[in-house]
């Protein structure tokens, strides 16, 4: 029986990585962590016995030890407790589920320790990938995506020479405000961002894939995941959601992964990898699938994607600094703090004033984080 750990077990990706688990019966948890949803862990805890539990903060720790004291499962706090349940001596695979850049130092300790990483956090490559993949490579350590435009890029690339690759094609939906004008942007409401029109994912996904600076974040996230150069991914909006991504080869012959818009699939490819198993869910119906578009992005309005590829060009801790502003812009606009468009502002103004230190260590990776939080409290504090 495989043994996984969870990071983030309550979110989006943790919650459907237990029911793929649910379904095969065949995963056992040791460990799960969350930010702050006390109910839904004790809930975990009683269905999966997970033998150690991290939150984050240590008075909803002492809340769930004492809602759970009936049970053997151990109750950790804070950034130690992350990283005591990232290396777990008898976990396989830690699911990386967890937001922000709470996931760098804990998916550091997992790899250390000889784990596999089914890596669902961005912010983990976008800001240390040119720390995280060669630490893989030293310790003989997989990096399986769970994202569902890598994961269909890692498919299409079983049994392929990477030489052969000639360029990554990362698909999107546009989000919910595609061919919008940014004159159209500026009354936008939290409900109508939250609104996507074809995957269901947590709030700050959701609003990131509206900016399109999800796709900045992808594109950024495959180049270390693949070894490609930036000048050899594009991005390409498909408004079903049918095509996950694409990968064409040298001789000019693109290969596409398909399906229903489903997270499970790229959940439990990742897990099983190499195996494929059943999974159950709809399925595509050519006969009333009549047609598949492609557009190219809108990146004068929706400028989030091209300044991710300007941080990417720019590389070292500015990377960072995209992720970090985009992050709090994101949480000021679901706080009905600011307006739509202002998470541009936000990030651009972040962006212009930082002094990039070319190759940061993880230390200076977390201060570029804290410096850009305090920049923009500093000019945007309600």
């Amino acid at each position: 029986m495989k043994k996984i750990a969870i990071l983030g077990s309550t979110g989006s990706i943790g919650t459907q990585t237990l029911d793929v688990i649910r379904a095969n019966g065949d995963i056992q948890v040791l460990g799960i962590s969350a930010g702050h949803n006390i109910k839904k862990l004790e809930e975990q805890v009683r269905e999966f016995s997970p033998k150690l539990v991290a939150v984050w903060e240590e008075d909803q720790a002492a809340e769930l030890r004492i809602r759970i004291s009936d049970t053997g499962t151990k109750v950790v706090s804070g950034m130690d407790g992350l990283l005591e349940l990232a290396a777990m001596p008898d976990v396989e695979i830690l699911v990386t589920a967890i937001v922000g850049m709470i996931g760098i130092l804990p998916t550091i300790e997992a790899i250390k320790a000889g784990k596999d990483i089914a890596l669902a956090n961005k912010e983990t490559l976008v800001t240390a990938g040119h720390i995280i993949m060669p630490l893989a490579e030293k310790h003989q350590v997989r990096i399986l995506p769970v994202d569902s435009e890598h994961s269909a890029i890692f498919q299409c690339l079983q049994g392929e020479e990477r030489g052969s690759v000639e360029k990554l094609l990362i698909t999107a939906s546009g989000g919910p405000f595609r061919g919008r004008s940014g004159k159209e942007l500026e009354q936008v409401t939290v409900e109508d961002a939250l609104n996507h029109p074809n995957w269901s994912m947590g709030h700050k996904i959701t609003i990131d894939s509206a900016t399109l600076v999800n796709k900045g974040l992808e594109v950024m996230e495959a180049r270390w995941l693949f070894g490609v150069d930036l000048d050899h991914i594009q991005v390409v909006v498909q408004p079903k959601s049918i095509i996950h991504s694409m990968v064409e080869f040298t001789d000019g012959a693109v290969m596409a992964q398909l399906g229903t818009p489903d997270m499970k699939l790229p959940i439990q490819y990742a897990l099983y990898y190499p195996e494929r198993r059943y999974l159950a869910g709809e399925r595509l119906n050519f006969e009333t699938l009549t047609q598949i578009t492609f557009e190219k992005p809108d990146s004068n309005t929706f400028r989030g994607l091209p300044m991710a590829m300007e941080a990417a060009r720019i590389g070292g801790s500015m990377p960072t600094v995209f992720n970090a502003a985009n992050e709090r812009a994101v949480a000021k606009f679901l706080g009905r703090e600011i307006g739509f468009l202002d998470i541009y502002e936000i990030i651009e103004g972040a962006m212009e004033q930082h002094q990039v230190v070319r190759d940061p260590d993880v230390k200076q990776i977390l201060e570029a984080e804290a410096g850009t939080y305090d920049w923009i409290e500093s000019r945007w504090h309600i």
